[in-house]
């Protein structure tokens, strides 16, 4: 059964999963690219586009946002003080998809007295109903955009999956990686890891 977790009860509730203990963790995501930026045009200062679904859900927005900053500075943006001066603007989107699975969805569920699924971590009995951990896919998503004219200069997107839900450091590792080789977009798809510190 595919169940659609809403961004914000992923980013705001307590409890997740961390996809790592202390120390150093990695976020690994596939990443598409698509560029038009200008040549020898400079990275300079941008204000946050949203639209108007996104306006009628400000907190889920505003969390999204926060988790890409780092992102559009490491690129070398900085975030306009007044929207109507800034050079370009920037449109971001995120989705987080649970899918529940049973072991006998396995075709090779069955290991003789025991089995093991080495692509979601069963154990258990060969006969018998075990519960099998969801499954979750990522995905966040950056459109840049000439903000005079409209035209669209950057768009990247990134995409994994786990056993785990994530946090919003996940979300800010994913775009990350979506901007990693901005203004450049290398191979699609390419593989991107970003290592977070833990606590």
């Amino acid at each position: 059964m595919n169940k659609l977790i809403s961004i914000a009860f992923s980013l705001l509730a307590t409890g997740f999963v961390l996809t790592g203990c202390a120390g150093v963790r990695t976020v690994d995501s596939d990443v598409n690219s698509y560029s038009q930026w200008p040549a020898g045009r400079k990275p300079s200062n941008y204000a946050f586009e949203r639209l108007p679904s996104q306006q009628a859900q400000p907190q889920v927005q505003d969390s999204l946002e926060a988790a890409a900053r780092d992102a559009l500075a490491k690129a070398g943006f900085t975030e306009a003080t007044n929207p109507s001066t800034a050079d370009v603007t920037v449109q971001l989107g995120a989705r987080i998809n649970r899918y529940d699975r049973s072991p006998w969805e396995d075709p090779f569920w069955f290991r003789g007295p025991y089995w093991h699924s080495h692509r979601y971590g069963w154990w258990g009995p060969g006969l018998g109903p075990y519960y099998a951990a969801p499954r979750y896919e990522r995905e966040v998503a950056v459109l840049i955009r000439d903000r005079k004219t409209g035209q669209p200069l950057y768009e990247s997107r990134a995409s994994n999956e786990s056993l785990s839900s994530g946090d919003s450091a996940t979300l800010a590792a994913m775009y990350e990686a979506a901007l990693k080789d901005f203004p450049q977009t290398a191979v699609n798809p390419r593989r991107v890891s970003v290592q977070l510190s833990g606590k």
